[in-house]
């Protein structure tokens, strides 16, 4: 072994060990933001599988032979799932006369006419003779990565039925419910699984957004406190504001440089789920006039709500990085905000937010790095109020920010600040 090497080896380490800033950015948060992480995925596959549970299949029956065969899969797929039977109703009748919600359902089966009589023929050896059922499935825009699991338990029945009576004796088609008009041969799962990458995509934008320039907004001011030019440049006679908005000004052009690069990207990104949606499925769905692609209003409003978000990020990490001594410690303190990022990313991305007790929902609205996210499906489903409320509420914790920062240049706290917890716990080994 190289000599000296371990003596120098625990040196650094009793040096990182006993830097707090390091100590809690860098071992206490990961130990506190996962366990949250995995307390979010738990109960999104919690209440996924009890709104499966709950949840019932409604059944329209419109063969009125009331063959065995019918009898025989009505009564296969009551075994295995609740159902409510109806009968004599087209599928718009069914949206119409809000029979879904009547019956906690979120899609239904259709059983055509003549469908018992087909099996019956298949049955007998005419095996082109098939029986088809057709499912139409509600789509929400805004649900969570697992909102699609009812559907797919439907189409696992329908293959069940197959297996234990004759294959391919039963051919089930999708057909999908948005926003209360129905797509005919457009599965409502394939149509969420292709829609579910707009849901991750941009959360991980911003997260890699957010942290990326809050580390440069900090550096940049705590290498000037490092290297001693600030502490020049606030003893010339330009106006300490002057100075303030200098850097706030140059952290607007980079957070409206950024909110239109994202918007550009999150756009290219859409126009190819479009494409393959309707590659996959097989016919033109126009996603724009069904609402689930935002309009340029839309657009706009998420672009301002991600740049008040980016900018109040800037803010704050400027205001953090003055109370470190070095870049390394400003890095370290900004670390501190991440699990507000993270955890809001991370849990939206799986969580249908909608479906989240109030004191959830109230917890995701007080951060202000959860409102880009929302933002970008409120867009989607039309809920422009949500967006315009997250945007006021941004835009004030960006003024106070701003006044926070603004009083500290006003004094010489900007070049004294410290925390008082990094001073106290770094005078602890010379005790």
């Amino acid at each position: 072994m190289l000599k000296g090497f371990s003596t120098i080896l625990l040196k650094e380490l009793k040096e990182l060990m006993r830097d707090p800033k390091i100590l809690i950015g860098m071992i206490v948060l990961p130990l506190i933001m996962f366990p949250v992480l995995g307390l979010v995925m738990g109960y999104a596959v919690e209440t996924a599988q009890s709104e499966a549970l709950k949840a019932n299949l409604l059944i329209v029956n419109n063969d009125t032979e009331n063959s065995v065969w019918t009898n025989n899969f009505l009564t296969y797929m009551n075994y295995s799932m609740n159902t409510v039977v109806v009968s004599g109703l087209t599928p718009q009748q069914v949206i119409e006369q809000g029979l879904l919600t009547q019956n906690n359902a979120t899609m239904f089966l259709l059983v055509p006419e003549g469908f018992g009589a087909n099996l019956t023929r298949h049955a007998e050896g005419d095996f082109n003779v098939t029986g088809s059922v057709t499912m139409y499935g509600v789509f929400n825009a805004g649900g969570g990565i697992f909102s699609g699991a009812g559907g797919s338990s439907v189409t696992y029945l329908v293959e069940t039925f197959n297996r234990a009576v004759a294959p391919d004796m039963v051919n089930a088609a999708q057909s999908s419910i948005v926003k209360g008009q129905i797509q005919e041969g457009v599965d409502s799962s394939t149509l969420g699984s292709l829609m579910m990458t707009q849901a991750i995509a941009l959360p991980l934008t911003i997260m890699i957004m957010l942290t990326y320039a809050m580390q440069i907004a900090a550096t940049s001011v705590a290498m000037e406190k490092e290297e001693k030019t600030l502490e020049t440049l606030l003893t010339t006679p330009v106006d300490r504001f002057a100075i303030l908005m200098g850097k706030v000004a140059s952290t607007i052009i980079v957070a409206g440089v950024a909110a239109v690069t994202v918007l550009i990207g999150y756009n290219y990104m859409l126009g190819s789920i479009t494409s393959n949606i309707s590659g996959a499925v097989g016919v033109n769905v126009d996603l724009v006039a069904l609402g689930l692609v935002p309009s340029v209003g839309g657009y706009a409003l998420l672009g301002v709500s991600l740049f008040f978000t980016l900018l109040s990020a800037l803010a704050l990490a400027v205001v953090m990085s003055a109370f470190s001594e070095n870049v390394r410690g400003a890095q370290a303190l900004v670390g501190y905000i991440y699990p507000l990022i993270f955890i809001p990313s991370m849990a939206l991305m799986y969580l249908d937010f909608n479906s989240l007790p109030l004191a959830v929902q109230g917890i995701f609205y007080a951060i202000p790095y959860s409102h880009p996210i929302i933002a970008s499906r409120a867009v989607v489903t039309g809920d422009y109020l949500t967006v315009i409320l997250g945007i006021i509420y941004v835009a004030v914790f960006t003024i106070v920010i701003m006044y926070v920062a603004s009083r500290l240049f006003a004094t010489e706290k900007i070049l004294t600040a410290k925390l008082a917890v990094g001073k106290k716990w770094s005078k602890k080994p010379n005790e």
